[in-house]
C-alpha cells in the first residue's frame, strides 16, 4: 500500500510541467496579439531584419510554427526579435513556391539585404517559444 502510495506521489510530480515550459506557453492572444503583431509583419516594407514563412492553409505543422514565432517576435530579452517583420507566403498562390516547397512546409527563410533569401533549419514542433527566439536571433547574427 505505501509503495502504490509512493508511486502516485511520483507520477503526480512527474505530470507537472516544469515552469520553464509554463513560460513557454504563456503567450498573448486575441485582438491584443493581432494589434502587436500588425505592426511587426510586413509584405517587405520598412528595414530591419526580416523572416519569410513558407506555409498553406490547413498545414498544423505551419500554423504551429507560425504561432510560436508570433509569440517569439514578442518575447523580450537578449534575443528580443521586436524589430523583426515576419512575412507569411502562402505556396498555393504561386506555383514556382509550390513546386520549390510544396513537400518541405512549414519553411523558414531570411531575406538578407542583397533581396535573396536563406532557408533556416527545420525547427522542431516540439520547442518552446524561448528555444526558437533563440535559435531565429542566432540565426539572423549569422
Amino acid at each position: 500500500m505505501a509503495v502504490a502510495g509512493a508511486a502516485a506521489a511520483f507520477a503526480a510530480v512527474r505530470l507537472r510541467p516544469s515552469p520553464a515550459l509554463l513560460r513557454s506557453r504563456q503567450r498573448p492572444t486575441g485582438l491584443s496579439l493581432r494589434r502587436a503583431l500588425a505592426s511587426r509583419c510586413s509584405s517587405s516594407e520598412g528595414s530591419g531584419r526580416k523572416l519569410v514563412l513558407y506555409s498553406k492553409p490547413g498545414c498544423c505543422l505551419c500554423d504551429g510554427l507560425k504561432e510560436k514565432l508570433e509569440a517569439a517576435l514578442l518575447l523580450s530579452g537578449p534575443d528580443s526579435l521586436h524589430d523583426v517583420q515576419l512575412q507569411i507566403r502562402d505556396i498555393t498562390r504561386n506555383p514556382q513556391w509550390e513546386r520549390a516547397y510544396q513537400y518541405e512546409i512549414p519553411v523558414l527563410a531570411k531575406l538578407l539585404p542583397d533581396g535573396t533569401e536563406e532557408t533556416l533549419p527545420r525547427l522542431s514542433p516540439r520547442l518552446g517559444v524561448e528555444l526558437i527566439q533563440k535559435k531565429i536571433a542566432a540565426a539572423l547574427r549569422e
